[in-house]
């Protein structure tokens, strides 16, 4: 009798949905950051950072949904007078659209690796489709931590002007090239 209970108990198991798992996106280690042409010469770089948010991941079921929002502000150069720059109304104007975000629920996999993840980027308060790809994947248990981790690297390209930000193009180059490396804890 116990041995068909445990029989029945197992199948019942088998066969119940998997648990999606919930992770907080870890600001020490997920920072976005962007390239664009400058003037026909170089290439400028920065990043933000300061990032916040959430991811579910169902590895069974091949799904997810990651929201990632990132104050506008934390915005990097490492030349502070481009930063201030970048913060006014020119550009992105961080006193009326102090975050940018991005949504995503459509995850698509090659296999057993996520390649891409469709979603939603809000810049400037202006929301358009967008998908990340991406390029490196991995999950499991950080030995530093003693928790389990998801990392990426995700990059897609956007057209600033899409967003209502075309301030100095074409000097400034209007397609900015997207970057993000992501670290989430499990929770």
């Amino acid at each position: 009798m116990r041995l068909t209970f445990a029989i029945a108990l197992f199948s019942a198991c088998a066969v119940l949905p998997a648990r999606a798992d919930n992770y907080t996106i870890d600001p020490t280690h997920t920072f976005p950051s962007f390239e664009i042409d400058h003037l026909g010469y170089s290439t400028q770089r920065g990043r933000f950072n300061s990032t916040q948010g959430k991811l579910t991941l169902d590895d069974d079921k091949k799904s997810g949904s990651v929201e990632i929002t990132i104050d506008a502000a934390s915005i990097d150069t490492g030349f502070a007078k481009l930063e201030e720059h970048l913060r006014s109304d020119d550009f992105f104007d961080v006193k009326r659209y102090p975050t940018l975000s991005f949504r995503g629920s459509n995850f698509r996999f090659a296999d057993e690796r996520l390649v891409a993840v469709g979603g939603n980027l809000t810049l400037h308060g202006v929301t358009l489709p967008v998908t990340l790809n991406v390029t490196r994947f991995k999950c499991g248990f950080n030995i530093v931590r003693l928790r389990n981790v998801c990392g990426a690297d995700a990059n897609t390209s956007i057209k600033r002007s899409d967003y209502g930000v075309s301030k100095s193009t074409p000097f400034v180059g209007d397609e900015v090239r997207i970057t993000i490396q992501i670290e989430a804890v499990r929770d």
